[in-house]
């Protein structure tokens, strides 16, 4: 099997995106900083490229210049366990940035993420029509999910 290896693109920042997103994952590291050099499309001695790893899979942040920008068409999503990891995250992620809407976020670097409690699929995918249908009328709602409501609306129905 091939490997996936995300490239994010940015305009002069990729080094302070992947020092940002190192610092809001626990299992999280700096690979390699790569930089341009002589008769290279950037400035030499700037970075070129940031390779960096977030909870085992690996990015590659890019200085690539102010041509391209990121859209909500492409996003990533984090599987949280606990009410205090989707805080945990949506917290550091909107630091900032702006929150959307149901668990999604735009941190100020651009990039669109989801923060998700590992429950709602489970929710929202339940047999009974009326249970799933109450917990997605309640994930509309909100902006920053909450697992408590979630789970009172599923509870309730």
């Amino acid at each position: 099997m091939g490997k996936l290896t995300p490239f994010l693109w940015f305009d002069g920042k990729a080094e302070e995106a992947a020092n940002f997103y190192v610092s809001v994952f626990k299992n999280a590291k700096i690979h390699s900083v790569s930089r341009y050099g002589e008769d290279s499309p950037g400035t030499a001695g700037t970075v070129m490229t940031v390779s960096f790893e977030l909870d085992g899979q690996e990015f590659v942040a890019l200085n690539g210049g102010p041509e391209y920008t990121f859209t909500p068409a492409v996003s990533f999503s984090i599987d949280c366990e606990t009410q205090a990891e989707v805080d945990h995250f949506w917290e550091r992620l909107c630091e900032g940035g702006k929150p959307i809407q149901c668990g999604w976020l735009q941190d100020k670097f651009g990039l669109s993420w989801q923060v998700v409690p590992s429950v709602l699929p489970e929710l929202l995918q339940d047999d009974d029509d009326a249970k799933s249908s109450a917990v997605m009328q309640a994930m509309l709602k909100m902006i920053k999910l909450d697992i408590a409501t979630l789970q009172a609306a599923y509870d309730e129905a």
